[in-house]
C-alpha cells in the first residue's frame, strides 16, 4: 500500500476532509450540470494539428505559457479555444479582400 506524503499538516486535514467527503457544494443544479459539459467536452477527443510560426512568436507565446504557468501547447489551445467561443477577438490592422468581402473591417 502506498503512504501518502503531506506538505504539512494543514493538507494532510484538507485531503482527509475530502477523502471523507465532508465537503458541500454550493453549486445549484444548473451550474454542476454546466461544470459536468465542460469537463466532458474537455477530456473529448483531441486533434493534432501542425503550424508554422516564427521563432520570435513562438518565444513570446512560450513566455507568456509561463507567466500562466501552463504548457505553451495548453495556452495555444487555450488561445484557440476562447477565440471559437467569442471570448477573445483578434483585429486586424489590413484586412484581406476575403475579409473585407464577408464584411469584416481594420481596426
Amino acid at each position: 500500500m502506498k503512504t501518502t506524503t503531506y506538505f504539512d499538516k494543514d493538507e494532510k486535514e484538507l485531503a482527509e476532509s475530502l477523502e471523507k467527503e465532508n465537503w458541500i457544494s454550493e453549486l445549484d443544479t444548473k451550474e454542476k450540470k454546466q461544470y459536468e459539459e465542460n469537463a466532458i467536452y474537455s477530456i473529448a477527443k483531441q486533434n493534432q494539428i501542425n503550424i508554422t510560426v516564427s521563432e520570435r512568436d513562438l518565444m513570446k507565446i512560450r513566455a507568456k505559457a509561463v507567466e500562466e504557468g501552463i504548457p505553451y501547447q495548453s495556452f495555444i489551445s487555450m488561445l484557440i479555444h476562447k477565440y471559437n467561443e467569442g471570448e477573445l477577438s483578434i483585429s486586424m490592422r489590413h484586412p484581406t479582400k476575403k475579409a473585407r468581402k464577408h464584411g469584416i473591417n481594420a481596426v
